[in-house]
């Protein structure tokens, strides 16, 4: 069975983090894969070497874009129509809500006899304007008609996309977003390094966010509560990892509120470098207004880090409350504060909440059992085509 993946960019992100571990994973079962993507990288980093690495067929398709255009639109989808009657895969697979419109048209066009879609997140969201989601909603619904099955990384996508009438529930299933999780792991080690390098004592309660800087990332709402947070407990500090556009917008705003020397901002990092700085944290937390199911939680979880999340998409999912971590009602500033003072206060039970994270995590998010799971998805797709493809 030949398999092509599609995403519209291979920067450093779930969605395309989850691609190439698929096709990583598809490959060592022994079935034949190619990835496409298009060429833009971004301030996040690329995956591509990585993707180079795996030991599928990577192509490139310039006219790919993340963008709107018209034009490159249709040019993208011409370019792939073509490549999919020239390598005649028996599964398309596309990822994000470009490479999905575009992708699943080219594919339907070119005779593909299984398209498959994964949601990671919506194309359309509660932080986007009606017109916006009114018109992604429109294109969703269009391209569901030349589509077989949808994956969710999480009943919440399932859950919105049946709402936004794409297509029926039976039309969907849940797969989690595999990721490497012998990676993560409790280590004293790194845990001494990071805090000595960020400037925090042992004793202090360091409060982390693993997430762009960048609007929809829950930034102001953590900077809303933070001051009560920091009266009621005077050993919090807050560490934010990851860069982005609103770096110096958020400096200055903490200057003016006088909490500048208790943030400590490390920049973009490396994805190898992910596991020891979650090492350093006494607390997660994940305060996005909009997201699949959060992988910083997740990795979190794995490093017996526990979590403090808004109760929105697919974070409800992993963050049980009083089991894995604690939920707040999505912008309760109130409530976000007595969370992060309710869990500084208990070293025991932050240890705990991490211990049972770790174990759930570990049984649902390994990146085998997801491509385990989606080549049996293939396999039942394919059969029930009754189409055989000579290659």
């Amino acid at each position: 069975m030949h398999i092509c993946h599609v995403i519209t960019r291979l920067i450093i992100g779930g969605a395309q983090e989850n691609t190439v571990l698929t096709c990583r994973g598809l490959v060592d079962l022994g079935y034949e894969v190619t990835l496409i993507a298009g060429p833009e990288t971004g301030p996040e980093g690329s995956l591509w070497s990585e993707a180079q690495r795996i030991g599928c067929t990577l192509m490139k398709v310039d006219p790919l874009r993340r963008a709107i255009s018209p034009m490159n639109d249709w040019r993208a989808r011409r370019e792939l129509g073509r490549i999919f009657e020239r390598i005649r895969p028996d599964v398309v697979h596309t990822h994000s809500s470009k490479a999905g419109i575009v992708g699943r048209s080219a594919a339907a066009w070119a005779g593909v006899p299984v398209i498959v879609h994964s949601i990671h997140g919506m194309s359309y969201n509660r932080t986007q304007p009606a017109a916006i989601r009114w018109l992604y909603c429109l294109l969703e619904r269009h391209a569901a008609r030349q589509t077989t099955k949808f994956v969710s990384v999480a009943d919440a996508m399932t859950n919105q996309a049946v709402a936004g009438g794409i297509a029926p529930r039976d039309r969907f299933v849940t797969i989690r977003s595999g990721m490497e999780t012998d990676d993560y792991a409790q280590s004293a080690e790194a845990r001494a390094k990071c805090r000595r390098a960020w400037g925090v004592a042992e004793d202090d309660i360091v409060v982390g966010t693993l997430a762009r800087l960048f609007k929809n990332k829950g930034y102001e709402d953590i900077m809303a509560a933070m001051p009560e947070a920091v009266r009621r407990e005077p050993r919090l500090k807050f560490v934010w990892i990851g860069g982005g556009s609103r770096k110096g917008r958020y400096e200055q705003r903490l200057e003016r509120m006088g909490l500048r020397e208790r943030v400590h901002m490390t920049g973009l990092i490396a994805p190898s470098d992910v596991a020891g700085n979650l090492n350093g944290l006494d607390i997660l937390l994940h305060a996005s207004r909009w997201e699949g199911l959060p992988r910083a939680v997740v990795q979190a979880l794995l490093t017996e880090v526990p979590v403090i999340s808004f109760d929105n998409d697919g974070a409800p999912e992993v963050v049980i409350p009083g089991v894995t971590g604690l939920l707040v009602k999505l912008g309760d500033t109130h409530e976000l504060v007595e969370s992060i003072v309710k869990l500084a206060a208990n070293a025991d039970f932050r240890r705990e909440l991490g211990r049972q994270g770790r174990q759930a995590c570990l049984e649902q998010f390994g990146w085998r059992k997801m491509a385990d799971r989606l080549a049996a998805l293939y396999r039942v797709l394919s059969s029930r085509t009754g189409v055989v493809r000579l290659h």
